[in-house]
């Protein structure tokens, strides 16, 4: 069994109201389903390794390539453990996600060696969660991942604001950001579309401002 360690206050109450739903993986595939049927876009799953064990490798990553799922990050799984899953997600043609932490710079060529998909650099120590300021020093970690990197490199944890993206995308390919979205739905709740979509259109807008 896993605990969601890596997560802060925002996803936390958002795996409880998950869980008071109902959400299971199943009705999880099911919204894939529905969503592969509009978009192209590529879709990642973002998940800790217990629902996967529970489900079964092989009937997971199945499902994922019957729904055209392109990638899975697993934060609690170290990236010497990846061997247990890496066989099985690889037949099914689903990337396995890298993550490099900041604490992780000695092990940058082994981890970008063999990496699928992108590498997600995590750009602070602690649990997820807005952050009004970024206090790690990321640049010379970002351009040691980059130089090391064959294939696109983004960074996640923490960012939320329009500046943090304008002045991270100066570095990396792609920015990831999950607490800010997920506080958005829950203040709206059935409404929050709108809003998410003017709120990643701003991010997206700062990150064209220096392309």
């Amino acid at each position: 069994f896993s605990d969601p360690v890596a997560e802060g206050i925002v996803i936390q109450n958002a795996n409880i109201r998950a869980l008071s739903s109902n959400t299971t993986v199943d009705k999880v595939f099911e919204l894939v389903k529905n969503v592969r049927k509009k978009v192209d876009t590529p879709i990642v799953l973002l998940t800790y390794l217990n629902p996967v064990f529970a489900y079964g490798y092989d009937s997971f990553f199945s499902n994922c390539k019957m729904l055209s799922v392109d990638g899975i990050i697993i934060p609690d799984m170290p990236f010497e453990e990846k061997s247990e899953i890496l066989t099985i997600a690889t037949n099914y043609d689903i990337d396995i996600i890298s993550l490099i932490a900041p604490t992780s710079e000695h092990r940058i060529n082994k981890i970008t060696e063999n990496a699928t998909g992108f590498i997600y650099v995590v750009s602070s120590m602690g649990v997820t969660g807005v952050r009004n300021e970024i206090k790690t020093d990321l640049e010379p970690l970002l351009r040691s991942v980059k130089l090391a990197a064959k294939i696109p490199v983004a960074v996640g944890f923490g960012i939320s604001t329009t500046e943090q993206v304008k002045n991270i995308s100066m570095l990396v390919d792609g920015v990831i950001v999950g607490s800010a979205i997920v506080k958005i739905i829950e203040k709206c709740g059935i409404n929050a579309g709108e809003y998410i979509y003017e709120y990643v259109k701003s991010l997206k807008d700062a990150m064209q401002d220096i392309s």
